[in-house]
C-alpha cells in the first residue's frame, strides 16, 4: 500500500524518482507526486491517477531541476484520491516537504491542536499534520525536529523528508512500515521496496522501527529513537534486475504464472538433502515438536488460503490438530495459545499489519512462532522465533501467483519435516519426497495441458457470477481460485464447500449459471460428482478441473480443465495453476488492468 522513494546525488533527481515510482506501481495507488529541491527551492508536482500523468506533467522529469528529491504513490485512506490529498505535502512556510506511507492514528487531535495555533491545512489527509509539526519544532536542526515530531505520532509511518535549509540531504524515518536505504557511488536512495532500488544499487540497509537516517551525496548516517548514531550492516540484493521486468510477457501476472515451476523448484530443491527435508533454520524448534499440542496458521488473503491448503498435509502427516485463522480476526479473538502452541504466520511481503499484530499477540501468550515469508529482513521475519523464506523472487503483479504456490510448497515441506521428526511418516516417506520433488514438473504439465483456456475465457467472461465448488483439498484450491477471479476480472466469484450446496447455496443455481467444479481428490470423487449432477439438474454449466484420465466426469461436465495425476494431499500447488490462467484470460477479455486491479494494494500495511 503506497510507495515512497528518495534520492540525493549528482544526477537529476526527478527522472530517478519517476522511475522508482514506476517500479512501485504494483503496490496499488490512485495518485502520485514528487518534490525536488534545487538549491534552496522545493518544487512539488502532483497528479491524480497514474504515474504516466505525472511523467507527462513534468516532461519525464526534465522540467523539474534539482539533484535531491522525494516521491510517492498514494492509495487513498484519509481523504479522496485528489491532487490536494496527493503527496508530497508542504509546510506552511514552504521549508519542509514530506511523503508518508502508513496511518497516523492520533491525527485528529494533532490537527485540532495545530489549527488552534494557526497552521492552515490544504488536504484531508492524516499526513499533513506531520509536516506542520516539523515546521513547529524546527529550530535550525532537522534531526531534532524529526525526533520531537516522531514522539508525537501514534500509528505507522515510513517518512521521507526534505528541508530547504539543508540542500542535498534527504531524511528517512521508520515506524511499523517498511523502509530501505540504497547505497550508491556519489548517489544514495531510500524506498519502501527494493524493486525501486535494484536498477541503481544492490547494496541496501534495512531500517528498524524507531530508526531514522540522514542521507547526503556521499554519506548515510543512521540514528536510533533517542538521536544516538548507530551503525547497521549492509545487505546485498542477490536477485537479478531482470526478475522485476516483464521479459516479453504482456503482463507481470502471466510472467509470474509461467515462472511457478522454477520458483517452486527454488523453494524445494535446496531443502531436500540426504533423503529427507532439512530446514537448517528450524534446528532449535524440531526437538520441541513432541510438546506441541496445537498448530495455528494465520495470514490474510491468498496467504490465508495457502494455510487452508497446508492444513490438510500438516494434520494428516503430523497427527496434530491444525486451525487456520484470519489474522484480522485472530488478533482480536483473545487467542488460546501457550507454550504448547506453534503459530505459523504466512505473509508474502512480511509487512501485513494484521498478520504482524496477530503474531505479536500470540507470541506474548507463549506460542512458538514460525514465519513463512518471501522478503528478507521484513517485519514478520524479524518478529518470529523462526523464519522460512520461500525464495520466490520479486512478485510485481498485485494478485499473487508464485507467492502463493511457494507458500503452499513450504507448508508441504514443513508437514513432511515435522512428521519425520515425530516418527509419523512410516513407509510413505520416500513416496512423499518424490511427490515434492515432482511438483515443478507437474506444475509445468498443468500449464501445458490447458491450451483451451483463452477460448474458455471468451465463453465465461461475461458471466454475472462464477461459483467454485470442491471438497477437502479441492475446496482449499477453490477458495484461492475464486479470489484470483474476483481480484483481477472484477466478476462476482465465490467458493463453496461442495457438500454445503443443499444448505442454501443451491438456491443461486439457475439456467446457464457457470460452476467451476474441482475434482482432483480420488477419495471423495464420487461425492463431488453427485454435487455436479445436482447443479447440472438445475441448469448450471459446469467447467470441471480434473485428471486427464477421469472418464467418470465426461458425461456431466460441459467443459474441462486438466492437471496431471498427483497425490491429493499435495495437489493444491498444481491444480491452482489452471485456475490462475482462467482468471488471467477472463480479465484480459474484460479489458481489466490485470497487474494493478482497482482498489487493491500488494502490501497491506494498515488495518
Amino acid at each position: 500500500m503506497c510507495g515512497i522513494v528518495g534520492f540525493t546525488g549528482t544526477q537529476d533527481a526527478a527522472p530517478i524518482l519517476l522511475d522508482g515510482l514506476k517500479k512501485l506501481e504494483y503496490r496499488g495507488y490512485d495518485s502520485a507526486g514528487i518534490a525536488v529541491m534545487d538549491q534552496k527551492t522545493i518544487s512539488v508536482n502532483k497528479v491524480r491517477g497514474r504515474i504516466a500523468n505525472l511523467c507527462e506533467k513534468t516532461d519525464n522529469g526534465s522540467s523539474v531541476p534539482g539533484t535531491t528529491g522525494i516521491g510517492h504513490t498514494r492509495w487513498a485512506t484519509h481523504g479522496a484520491p485528489t491532487e490536494e490529498n496527493a503527496h508530497p505535502h508542504l509546510s506552511n512556510d514552504g521549508r519542509f516537504a514530506i511523503v508518508h506511507n502508513g496511518i497516523i492514528e492520533n491525527y485528529l487531535a494533532l490537527r485540532d491542536e495545530l489549527i488552534r495555533e494557526g497552521y492552515q491545512f490544504q488536504s484531508e489527509t492524516d499526513t499533513e499534520v506531520i509536516v506542520h509539526l516539523l515546521e513547529r519544532y524546527y529550530r535550525g536542526n532537522v534531526r531534532e525536529a524529526l525526533l520531537k515530531t516522531a514522539n508525537r505520532l501514534r500509528g505507522s509511518y515510513a517518512l521521507g523528508v526534505i528541508c530547504s535549509e539543508e540542500p542535498g540531504k534527504i531524511y528517512a524515518v521508520r515506524e511499523a512500515s517498511p523502509l530501505i536505504l540504497g547505497i550508491g557511488i556519489d548517489d544514495n536512495y531510500f524506498a519502501s521496496d527494493v524493486t525501486a532500488l535494484v536498477a541503481h544499487t544492490r547494496n541496501v540497509i534495512y531500517l528498524e522501527d524507531g530508526e531514522f537516517a540522514e542521507l547526503s551525496q556521499r554519506s548515510i548516517r543512521i540514528f536510533d529513537c533517542t538521536g544516538a548514531e548507530i551503525h547497521k550492516k549492509t545487505t546485498r540484493i542477490l536477485w537479478d534486475v531482470q526478475a522485476a521486468e516483464k521479459g516479453g510477457y504482456p503482463h507481470f501476472m502471466l510472467k509470474e504464472i509461467m515462472e511457478q515451476p522454477g520458483a517452486v523448484r527454488a523453494t524445494i530443491a535446496p531443502r531436500i538433502k540426504n533423503g529427507t527435508v532439512e530446514f537448517e533454520e528450524l534446528g532449535a524448534l524440531l526437538p520441541e515438536l513432541p510438546g506441541i499440542r496445537k498448530i495455528i496458521i494465520t495470514a490474510c488473503g491468498s496467504a490465508y488460503y495457502a494455510g487452508c491448503a497446508g492444513k490438510y498435509a500438516l494434520e494428516q502427516l503430523c497427527h496434530i490438530p491444525v486451525e487456520v485463522a484470519l489474522a484480522s480476526e485472530l488478533r482480536y479473538a483473545n487467542p488460546l495459545t501457550d507454550e504448547h502452541t506453534l503459530l505459523i504466520v504466512i505473509s508474502q511481503s512480511g509487512e501485513t499489519a494484521d498478520t504482524i499484530a496477530a503474531l505479536k499477540e500470540c507470541k506474548s501468550r507463549g506460542a512458538k512462532t514460525l514465519a513463512i515469508v518471501n522478503v528478507v529482513g521484513s517485519s514478520v521475519a524479524k518478529s518470529a522465533d523462526y523464519t522460512v523464506y520461500t525464495w520466490a523472487g520479486p512478485e510485481i503483479a498485485v494478485a499473487t501467483t508464485k507467492g502463493y504456490t511457494t507458500q503452499v510448497a513450504v507448508l508441504y515441506m514443513l508437514a513432511i519435516c515435522f512428521a519425520d521428526h515425530l516418527c509419523q511418516l512410516g513407509n510413505d516417506k520416500e513416496e512423499r519426497l518424490d511427490t515434492l520433488l515432482a511438483l515443478p514438473r507437474l506444475i509445468q504439465q498443468a500449464i501445458d495441458m490447458n491450451p483451451s483456456i483463452p477460448e474458455l475465457a471468451k465463453k465465461y467472461h461475461k458471466s454475472k457470477a462464477l461459483f467454485f465448488i470442491g471438497r477437502n483439498t479441492d475446496y482449499a484450491s477453490a477458495l484461492e481460485g475464486a479470489l484470483k477471479m474476483k481480484e483481477i476480472s472484477y466478476l462476482h466469484a465465490e467458493a463453496y464447500a461442495a457438500g454445503e450446496l443443499k444448505h442454501g447455496t443451491i438456491a443461486l443455481i439457475d439456467d446457464h449459471q457457470p460452476v467451476i467444479a474441482l475434482c482432483c481428490n480420488p477419495s471423495i470423487m464420487e461425492k463431488t460428482l453427485s454435487n455436479i449432477v445436482e447443479v447440472k439438474s438445475r441448469g448450471a454449466e459446469v467447467l470441471a478441473l480434473t485428471f486427464r484420465d477421469n472418464q467418470k466426469i465426461l458425461p456431466v461436465a460441459d467443459d474441462l480443465l486438466f492437471i496431471p495425476n498427483v497425490d491429493a494431499l499435495f495437489s493444491t500447488a498444481v491444480e491452482i495453476v489452471p485456475l490462475q490462467l482462467l482468471a488471467y484470460y477472463v480479465a484480459k477479455e474484460n479489458g481489466c488492468d490485470i497487474d494493478k486491479p482497482k482498489n487493491l494494494a500488494k502490501s497491506v500495511t494498515v488495518e
